[in-house]
């Protein structure tokens, strides 16, 4: 089969006004600077019906994988790792499976933010963009199939805007229809996973925790190591494979340091608190945004 990137391709050029069928896009809460393009009214000129931040998806990744997490501990799991990064999800498949029963279950925020999508556009074909190139690969998971039609790079979003003339520059914001907690959007920065666990806890639960961002063969043999022996030096762990996180993923074009200090800037500025708690649950969370989730009568 084609690679999903270019049927999306192809579904753009057969695209005819009043005739297409509505795309929705979910953009990954990686380096700030690049919401521009996925928030602003630009962007929804090639086709998209709406755009959604995959932070939503954070947040309700971070619910389910506190939960799991501290029903790990209770039965006497020696530790838990986290399962956002796909990469490091092929890597514990192929190189370490004695890992594998100890990685979170939980789905990441792509998958959760795509269910939000469908269930609003229920006819609607569903776009992820962010910097991640194993996404593609995540996707195509037997247990994943049809969440996610297609999935795009910035490089390949930056080249369709090319491509229809349209200046980033002279964009216009699109605000989202729903913002989410600043941890969730923190996600994608080494750390950001713990931090987000660590806010939902609130204190309630007393953990050890370890960020691995960078999978060279001394952290690859670490966690390999971990799996076999059933000991860590922590409880919860968290796995990146890109150095720093998905900031600097491959399709970022953004030096590391600049883009983390780029990040960082915007992050403080988000001052959103309203969200997940320690006591709401997943039903919970899902009502508070009820007009967020509602299916489009235009649609």
């Amino acid at each position: 089969p084609n690679p999903p990137q270019n049927q999306y391709f192809r579904h753009l050029l057969a695209c005819r006004p009043r005739k297409a069928q509505s795309l929705t896009s979910s953009s990954a809460p990686t380096p700030i600077q690049k919401f521009l393009i996925w928030r602003s009214k630009n962007f929804k000129i090639i086709k998209n019906k709406d755009v959604i931040e995959v932070a939503r998806g954070a947040e309700i990744t971070t619910e389910r994988e506190t939960h799991e997490f501290a029903e790990k501990m209770e039965e006497g799991q020696p530790f838990m790792t986290t399962s956002c990064c796909p990469s490091y999800m092929e890597m514990a498949r192929k190189h370490a499976p004695e890992l594998q029963k100890y990685i979170s279950t939980t789905y990441s925020p792509m998958i959760y933010t795509a269910e939000i999508a469908r269930e609003k556009y229920p006819n609607a074909k569903v776009v992820f963009v962010g910097p991640c190139i194993a996404k593609r690969k995540e996707v195509r998971r037997e247990d994943l199939q049809g969440k996610v039609d297609f999935v795009l790079t910035y490089e390949e979003i930056h080249a369709i805007l090319g491509g229809m003339n349209i200046e980033l520059g002279e964009a216009n914001i699109h605000p989202v229809e729903c913002t989410s907690r600043r941890s969730a959007h923190g996600f994608a920065e080494n750390g950001g996973v713990t931090a987000a666990v660590k806010e939902l806890v609130d204190g309630k639960l007393d953990f050890t925790t370890l960020q691995i961002a960078g999978l060279n063969k001394k952290n690859v043999g670490l966690l390999k190591a971990y799996g076999k022996t059933g000991k860590a030096p922590a409880q919860f762990i968290e796995v990146m494979v890109c150095d720093g996180g998905c900031i600097s993923g491959p399709s970022v074009h953004t030096a590391y340091g600049d883009g983390k200090k780029t990040f960082d800037a915007e992050l403080k500025k988000s001052v959103t608190t309203e969200g997940i708690s320690a006591s709401t649950g997943i039903g919970a969370l899902f009502e508070s945004r009820r007009s967020c989730f509602l299916p489009d009568a235009s649609m």
